[in-house]
């Protein structure tokens, strides 16, 4: 099962302070020992949000966007961990190791198919599977 370990934002990231050579070392060995464990599927940091925007929705086919920077820091997303391991107590095992000296991750269970139930029908799981084929091959997955 995957998961995804999200880390939380703070007023340094968010004021788009990078991270210190000694940091991204720390970093480094660590997604290398996530890597060599084969837990690892995909991670990586978010610049902060001024670079982002959010797009609204307010009805059906009716949208707004928003340009960043966001006001509230505690409710914004600096990087993630995909991993893929046997449980969530794994997870959370692997994101005790994280470098941080401080800070915030959350750990959220990604949704299989199992999870939607009845309304994921055969043929919604065909078209899930020719999708997931046709992004595999436009990115060398």
């Amino acid at each position: 099962m995957k998961y995804m370990v999200i880390v939380k934002a703070n007023d340094e990231s968010e004021a788009g302070v990078m991270p210190t050579e000694q940091e991204l070392a720390e970093m480094t060995a660590y997604n290398e020992e996530l890597a060599a464990a084969g837990v690892m599927v995909d991670g990586n940091g978010l610049l902060d949000s001024r670079f982002g925007a959010r797009v609204k929705f307010t009805g059906r086919g009716e949208t707004t966007v928003v340009d960043g920077p966001f006001t509230e820091t505690k409710e914004l997303v600096a990087g993630y961990w995909i991993l893929e391991v046997a449980s969530r107590d794994e997870a959370i095992g692997w994101a005790r190791r994280i470098p941080f000296q401080s800070g915030e991750v959350e750990i959220r269970k990604v949704a299989e198919e199992a999870d939607f139930g009845e309304n994921f029908t055969p043929e919604l799981r065909e078209a899930e599977r020719r999708m997931r084929e046709q992004i595999a091959e436009q990115h060398g997955g």
